[in-house]
């Protein structure tokens, strides 16, 4: 693929979390991909599991908003830093917890890795910053 249909593609995703849209993002993804997400404890590999996780962060912040900050292409992969802003309305499930509503305004950041073929995510990482997250809403200690 040419490095202009990978950031096409990221800019495809990045939007469709910009504007919520769960089927444009996991219509991007391949028949057969793997998505590993560090608060995870096994890779997601099903279009039911991508829907449910993006359901979930904007259960958890209903007002989300996403901006690229930095994007790297070469001819089959992204690499990606994000960052988000919402209100914490919701519940937000963080591996195996579930952390109730805390009402906090966040900003946080994430990075992400994509390898693409035949214009589909075929593997996709994600790596966000879940300990900013948690200090900005209450839930641990500020860094020292």
């Amino acid at each position: 693929m040419a490095k202009e249909e990978i950031e096409e593609l990221d800019r495809k995703g990045i939007g469709a979390w910009e504007r919520g849209d769960v089927e444009a993002f996991v219509g991007l993804f391949a028949d057969s991909f793997v998505w590993r997400d560090w608060m995870l404890p096994e890779p997601m590999k099903s279009k039911e599991e991508a829907r449910s996780f993006f359901s979930a962060w904007f259960t958890a912040f209903p007002d989300l908003r996403v901006k690229s900050i930095t994007r790297v292409v070469s001819d089959d992969s992204v690499a990606a830093e994000v960052e988000f802003n919402g209100t914490h309305r919701g519940p937000l499930v963080m591996g195996d917890k579930e952390v109730a509503p805390t009402n906090k305004y966040v900003v946080g950041h994430s990075v992400y890795f994509g390898r693409f073929a035949n214009g589909k995510i075929v593997y996709f990482s994600t790596h966000t910053d879940a300990a900013g997250m948690m200090m900005q809403m209450g839930l641990m200690p500020a860094a020292m």
